[in-house]
């Protein structure tokens, strides 16, 4: 691993703070960025994310993309984790939380509107951030696009009837545009253009395609670093305002990160998954696709309120705590593929 990957944590950290403090020392620079959108989405974060994308997209070999429907397992996990089960383990613990175990520290009506939020970020599995997460795993790329691109396509139909049912409202307005234009951006561009880009270097030779990959390595870390920085610039205010909401917000979205993660461990274990399919395919059942919780709480509920807040927090919780799962699954790779000492998934 090059220098950017092995102090990954390091490097976000100090995104985090660099963003918290640009953004109280300049909160109208990020107010006028943060006006920067299209149906809900910054562009300006949507660049940062596609940089961070487009290293992983270009590494995907589309020769071997036809075989991995040959291995179904690891698709039917991330499915059953991300739709059968995610949403409804977030929902009982917003409840347990705001209902019971925060009660005294949170009026009913708020204590209501933040368990909308997590629902919503429980009905929106991650998009983007998959890729990068998966290739800080070495996990297969193709088989990561393939979970991402059949997950896209049930969360067109999944997911404003779950969160329906969830919310206990009949009606929840999805946001079409944004969903749709979070799926251009941050995948079928960033693929069509990594497609392209490997056919011309390949080309060129195979030593030319690997020189390429590897010079885009520290970009897609550096893509990660300026999105914390937007994100935490962006809410360095509500941050400092209501930290100790945040905190009783975090402590749930925390619990159920970690919760997912290990539930999704075991299926890959019991399933027999190799490494670097179980690792993506835990990690993309675990994250969060952010961008449209946003979008539809706002819609919903309104800018300032607790369901709001709470998909934010959600952002601000979910690259520290992805990072600290990816040092888990990196930790509990198999030193070679098949040694009976080791697990493999």
């Amino acid at each position: 691993m090059g220098i950017f990957e092995r102090f990954l944590s390091v490097w976000v950290g100090l995104g985090m703070l660099a963003g918290m403090g640009l953004g109280l020392l300049w909160p109208a620079l990020f107010h006028t960025v943060a006006q920067l959108e299209w149906a809900h989405v910054n562009l300006v974060v949507a660049l940062c994310i596609w940089v961070m994308v487009f290293p992983m997209m270009a590494q995907i070999d589309w020769n071997s993309v036809k075989d991995v429907g040959k291995k179904p397992q690891g698709l039917l996990l991330t499915l059953v984790i991300n739709w059968l089960i995610k949403p409804f383990t977030m929902a009982a613990l917003g409840v347990l939380f705001f209902q019971h175990i925060f009660a005294p520290w949170v009026d009913p009506q708020s204590a209501s509107e933040y368990i909308a939020g997590m629902i919503l970020l429980g009905v929106a599995p991650c998009t983007a951030m998959v890729f990068v997460w998966s290739q800080l795993v070495k996990g297969d790329a193709n088989y990561t696009l393939l979970q991402v691109s059949v997950n896209d396509l049930v969360m067109v139909v999944a997911f404003a009837p779950i969160a329906a049912f969830l919310l206990g409202v009949t009606d929840v307005a999805v946001p079409w545009q944004t969903l749709l234009l979070s799926t251009v951006l941050y995948v079928v561009l960033p693929l069509v253009a990594g497609l392209l880009c490997r056919r011309i270097w390949l080309a060129h030779g195979a030593a030319r395609l690997s020189q390429r990959l590897s010079q885009l390595k520290p970009w897609s870390v550096a893509g990660l670093i300026a999105t914390v920085v937007l994100l935490f610039g962006f809410q360095a205010e509500r941050i400092i305002e209501k930290p100790l909401i945040i905190v009783l917000i975090a402590v749930p979205l925390i619990i159920q990160t970690y919760g997912i993660f290990f539930i999704a461990w075991w299926g890959a274990k019991w399933l027999k998954l190799p490494h670097n399919v179980a690792g993506p395919a835990c990690l993309i059942g675990t994250s969060n696709f952010f961008e449209l919780a946003v979008a539809v709480a706002i819609s919903l509920f309104g800018l300032n309120s607790g369901a709001a807040l709470a998909t934010v927090v959600g952002v601000l919780v979910e690259v520290p705590v992805m990072l600290s799962l990816v040092a888990l699954v990196n930790a509990w790779a198999p030193h070679k593929v098949g040694d009976p000492s080791r697990p493999e998934a």
